[in-house]
């Protein structure tokens, strides 16, 4: 059972690893891209950071109508930004090469409705929209852009997960894949701006806002168009009583979801948010072995320790894969920084892989499957869902 792999995925953790042993600030002679930071709460300090430590562009504006926000992100920058009075005035900007939208997840689509008239290079957050109608409005809107919209899956970039899509695809150490399980485990929602991630109307949901990253691995390890979600959950520990501006949180906390792939493929994922640290595992089963990528983290203390195990027959064999402390401690454990990298890479012409507004919206799918399926006991066909959403100019190959 042959799978197409992105090319990222054949250059495996270490190997990458090995070329950031140190970090080359290029000349400072030489014009840097400037870049556009949209939403400085919590990811856009973390966006100018790596752009910072790589030295391969520059912030040069931010916007964003949350000041104290904008103060701690200027913080971060190594020369003072503009700060614009509207959003249409940063992105005709002509210091700006591209842009990068770090805002709330619900205000997603309305921002890349005004950037869509610059035609620069965008790199936006995940989930790409709170809703499935708003997600294909802007996979349209891609499909005769100017430039490219990148979505940042960054997790596609964490190294266990590289090394084990490189034993997976180009080492078949599992051989035919059939099955295919995620769990994350990990204390609740952090605070942001507004407590918009306590809420579905303005996260999409627990399953879109945190889990869409895990759908967009699962989608790629399947390689096939999703036939039917199920999904079991609901809110059991977090912010039951939790209210802001006198309205009361409704985000789950915990869920089981199974997606049936049409090829065959078998795949469930496990979320929990009560949980006192951060644990992350894939699990790929085929016909030859098992891969195991796991990850432990805290939010209480920096760094990570991630493992692969390959069991094949009699044979087992364990690492370590790791990226170097200065990317590891970047952000998400290095994964932003490739992500970050590969927009780059784009922006010179360069080879490069990373998450398109349809993979994107392929993982929105199956995660607004599930919330779908959760709240109403049922399981959810996909090809059914996908027809009330109106996608059927998106996607041919998910579709009879």
């Amino acid at each position: 059972m042959s799978r197409r792999v992105p090319r990222f995925f054949h250059e495996s953790s270490r190997r990458r690893a090995d070329r950031f042993r140190t970090v080359a600030i290029p000349d400072s002679g030489a014009r840097q891209p400037g870049l556009l930071v949209v939403g400085t709460g919590m990811m856009g300090p973390e966006r100018i950071r790596i752009a910072e430590l790589m030295g391969r562009a520059r912030v040069v504006g931010l916007y964003d109508i949350c000041k104290a926000s904008l103060k701690e992100a200027e913080q971060a920058c190594g020369r003072k930004p503009h700060r614009y009075e509207s959003l249409q005035q940063a992105c005709g900007d002509s210091a700006v090469d591209a842009i990068v939208i770090s805002s709330p997840n619900y205000t997603h689509f309305d921002i890349v409705r005004v950037v869509r008239e610059s035609g620069k290079p965008l790199l936006l957050e995940k989930p790409m929209a709170t809703t499935l109608a708003d997600a294909a409005q802007i996979a349209r809107m891609a499909a005769d852009y100017l430039s490219f919209i990148q979505i940042g899956m960054q997790y596609r970039y964490k190294c266990q997960y590289v090394d084990a899509f490189h034993e997976i695809f180009d080492n078949t150490a599992a051989g035919a894949i059939w099955t295919v399980s995620m769990s994350e485990y990990r204390p609740p929602f952090l605070d942001k701006v507004g407590q918009w991630n306590k809420f579905n109307e303005y996260s999409g949901g627990a399953l879109v806002e945190k889990c869409c990253h895990y759908f967009d691995l699962i989608n790629m390890l399947a390689d096939s168009a999703p036939e039917s979600v199920y999904a079991s959950g609901g809110r059991a520990v977090n912010f039951l009583d939790f209210e802001y501006q006198g309205r009361k949180s409704d985000i789950d906390d915990h869920a089981f979801v199974i997606v049936n792939y049409r090829n065959g493929i078998r795949a469930n994922f496990s979320l929990n948010m009560f949980s006192s640290e951060l644990r992350e595992e894939l699990i790929v089963c085929g016909d030859k072995g098992r891969v195991i990528a796991s990850e432990q983290a805290s939010f209480k203390r920096p760094g990570s320790k991630a493992a692969l195990q390959l069991e094949t027959g009699e044979t087992q064999q364990t690492r370590q894969p790791a990226y170097p402390d200065l990317v590891e401690r970047s952000g998400h454990h290095g994964a932003t920084w490739f992500a970050h990298e590969a927009m780059l890479d784009r922006m010179q012409g360069l080879p490069a892989d990373a998450a398109t507004p349809e993979q994107g919206l392929k993982a929105m799918i199956v995660a607004t499957a599930a919330q779908q399926s959760m709240a109403a006991n049922e399981v959810v066909n996909v090809e059914e869902l996908m027809q009330r959403e109106d996608l059927s100019d998106l996607l041919p190959g998910w579709q009879n």
